[in-house]
């Protein structure tokens, strides 16, 4: 079963648009297939890895060489520090380099644990190894502890 039967959204149509209800930022959000790959992933990081919602933050605005960046999700850990950065692009969009530096980008400020790039169908785990900043492919994000 993939997500997508897995976990239902809330939609409804406004003025020809269709709209998706985001249950974290509660509000309506414009139906885009990035946005949809946002919305399950959350998911998945709730239901399935049992991290608590109150930990999980969408489109967080943080600060990239004097530059204002939006993070799709971010995770944090029990102690309020950054611990996952999940990127989100649309099925579409192939996953290349330029999506991981993307990503590293965001993790040289942030300091998180883990990266995570997903298009709903390929999905890259890395673990960071804070000490000596190495990256290591993963099979999966570990479940909440």
């Amino acid at each position: 079963m993939n997500s997508k039967e897995k976990y239902r959204l809330k939609t409804k149509v406004i003025n020809s648009k269709e709209y998706l209800f985001d249950e974290l930022r509660k509000k309506w959000i414009i139906n885009t297939p990035e946005e949809k790959v946002r919305q399950f992933f959350w998911k998945f990081l709730h239901y399935e890895k049992k991290y608590p919602k109150s930990l999980i933050a969408i489109e967080k605005k943080i600060m990239v060489n004097q530059l204002t960046k939006r993070i799709d999700i971010l995770v944090y850990d029990s102690t309020g520090n950054p611990n996952i950065i999940v990127e989100c692009k649309s099925a579409e969009i192939k996953l290349t380099e330029k999506t991981m530096h993307q990503i590293l980008n965001y993790q040289s400020s942030l300091q998180a644990k883990f990266l995570v790039l997903t298009n709903g169908i390929d999905t890259y785990c890395l673990h960071i190894n804070l000490k000596d900043k190495k990256p290591n492919f993963i099979n999966s994000i570990p479940d909440y502890y």
